[in-house]
């Protein structure tokens, strides 16, 4: 909880900062690191989950207090003469306590205690789960921008080829019809552009909602690579990491030490309590003072039902464990097929593909230009270029959320 609150106080010195500087100047682009940091300390689910963990731990201190005694006074013919021998007066004084017996009081701190650490785990799964969300977003925002890129590219250059076809037509070397047919092709580029526009608002809105930022800002601008690196861990290290670090198997672990300290209350809820008192009174001129014990004789209620639901409930927390640990393992194993996958079909591309495709858009349209091809092949290696590279920016984009799917289920930092 220190280490918690001493990082809180860290990631929270770096978010005044970044709200300060939005609100003076022009934020410099974020890296994905500057994002993460921001969203542990902005983000309201993971400020609520703090909140939760420090109510949670309050809850030790009620476990750990011990029983209050009791405390009674009363008084009889108060109001007589002291002198009445036939009625006189009386005080009498009364303390008493409960003692527990079977160690109730350190089961339910082992409980409180064990509440403590399930909730905790819960909390770094939700940061998990959030951090994922972020790099999910931060990597989306990063492809938006490349490919508003590629389509200013292509818009930018296609432009040319009109221009280039207009002053060929007004030569009279090319038909009326053939430059219409150009000019129509405008109109698909510059929808990609819009929509490569609007791709990226919106993945800067959804970046800025995770961040905690409550009205999203035209100038946000984040700042990383889409070149998909290269993984050295094998797939047993990496699986072993998600045994270690996974905050929900932990919570499974945590869970079962929780059943185990619920079944020794249980039966410590079994024993019989005894209630020791002390009494002093003072009748007319005479002191008296005496003593109580009481003792419930636990006939029927034996606890006998809690003690078997916990039991129950124990062996059920076991079965839970034994399925976070083989849902981890599956994670990572499906994260590492879906990695190679990407990585397969992203070196496809970048190895052969866009070469390829740039090669025959710059052969046909110098062809076109000289009179060597016709308009049909020249817009038909237009749209294979395009297509294969926004392609490619998929498949970069693919492998760099399947890492963070990779680094998700391993609960660890796959990219070296």
């Amino acid at each position: 909880m220190k280490r918690l609150f001493a990082r809180s106080t860290t990631l929270l010195a770096v978010c005044l900062t970044f709200a300060a500087s939005q609100a003076q100047t022009a934020q410099p682009p974020l890296t994905l690191q500057q994002a993460l940091d921001i969203a542990r300390t902005r983000n309201p689910n993971l400020l609520s989950g703090q909140q939760h963990v420090i109510a949670t731990k309050a809850n030790e201190i009620t476990a750990g207090l011990r029983q209050n005694p009791n405390f009674q006074i009363s008084g009889t013919d108060v109001s007589l003469p002291a002198d009445n021998p036939s009625n006189p007066y009386s005080y009498a004084a009364n303390v008493n306590r409960l003692f527990e017996r079977g160690e109730k009081r350190r089961w339910r701190l082992d409980i409180a205690h064990a509440t403590t650490d399930v909730t905790q785990s819960q909390y770094k799964d939700t940061e998990r789960q959030t951090a994922l969300a972020v790099k999910q977003a931060f990597t989306q925002m990063l492809a938006a921008k490349a490919g508003l890129k590629i389509a200013d590219d292509n818009l930018t250059s296609y432009h040319r080829t009109v221009d280039l076809t207009k002053a060929r037509l007004d030569a009279g070397d090319v038909s009326a019809t053939d430059f219409e047919r150009i000019d129509l092709q405008l109109a698909e580029f510059e929808s990609d552009f819009d929509n490569a526009k609007l791709n990226l608002v919106q993945a800067s809105d959804q970046l800025q909602l995770l961040l905690g930022i409550e009205k999203p800002a035209d100038a946000f601008d984040i700042t990383g690579t889409l070149d998909p690196p290269t993984l050295t861990a094998p797939l047993a290290q990496i699986e072993q990491e998600a045994l270690r670090g996974r905050p929900d198997y932990l919570a499974a672990q945590q869970s079962v030490r929780l059943a185990d300290s619920n079944i020794k209350l249980a039966d410590a809820d079994g024993t019989t309590d005894p209630t020791v008192g002390g009494e002093y009174e003072r009748t007319g001129t005479y002191n008296s003072a005496g003593f109580q014990v009481s003792i419930p004789l636990r006939i029927f209620d034996r606890n006998q039902g809690e003690k078997q639901r916990t039991r129950y409930e124990s062996q059920s927390s076991r079965f839970a464990e034994t399925a976070a640990h083989n849902q981890v393992i599956n994670d990572v194993d499906q994260a590492w097929a879906g990695y190679q996958t990407a990585v397969n079909m992203a070196n496809r591309y970048h190895g052969h593909y866009l070469q390829e495709a740039a090669h025959v858009r710059d052969n046909m349209e110098y062809s076109y230009r000289h009179g060597g091809t016709t308009l049909l092949d020249y817009l038909d290696a237009l749209r294979d270029y395009r297509q294969t590279n926004l392609d490619a920016l998929n498949a970069n984009t693919q492998v760099w959320l399947a890492i963070h799917q990779l680094s998700f289920a391993a609960a660890t930092e796959i990219v070296p």
